[in-house]
């Protein structure tokens, strides 16, 4: 089954309810819009949700929103094919999966182009307030020419 939801924020607890409640198995597709919050400081805190997310009974698919680093800028993902189309994905971590912009998916027979990271109008307000900010949040000129092709 494919459930769709807005931003976590980095947390994930009420999608772990979700997962409790209609019991869930790896084999469902969580796909999250937005703002996962999965790899923002880059370091322990990030493992800590990885590793609570990656036992959950669910696979997450997460559309890069804003605010947090891009898995290919981490050295430490992978990009693997899933469902037609190419993922970034560690190999620690098989149930969380991030989509690369302008690819197709095949989704319960359905065909969806993924193009994340909307143009945030907000950089200096971040950056004034001490928020991070990070140079790959937006989509890049080659990236952007990927996708209208």
């Amino acid at each position: 089954m494919i459930y769709i939801t807005g931003d976590a924020h980095g947390d994930f607890q009420r999608i772990f309810d979700f997962c409790v409640r209609f019991e869930t198995s790896v084999d469902d597709i969580m796909i999250i819009l937005g703002d996962a919050g999965i790899n923002f400081s880059g370091g322990f805190k990030d493992q800590i949700k990885k590793d609570y997310i990656a036992a959950m009974l669910i696979t997450l698919f997460c559309i890069h929103g804003n605010h947090k680093k891009r898995p290919y800028a981490i050295p430490s993902y992978e990009e693997t094919e899933w469902h037609g189309g190419t993922v970034y994905v560690e190999k620690e971590y098989p149930n969380i999966l991030f989509a690369k912009d302008g690819e197709i998916f095949e989704l319960d027979g359905l065909k969806t182009v993924v193009i994340g990271g909307a143009y945030s109008i907000d950089k200096e307000i971040r950056l004034a307030y001490g928020w991070g900010w990070w140079e790959d949040e937006q989509l890049s000129e080659e990236i952007r020419q990927y996708v209208e092709q």
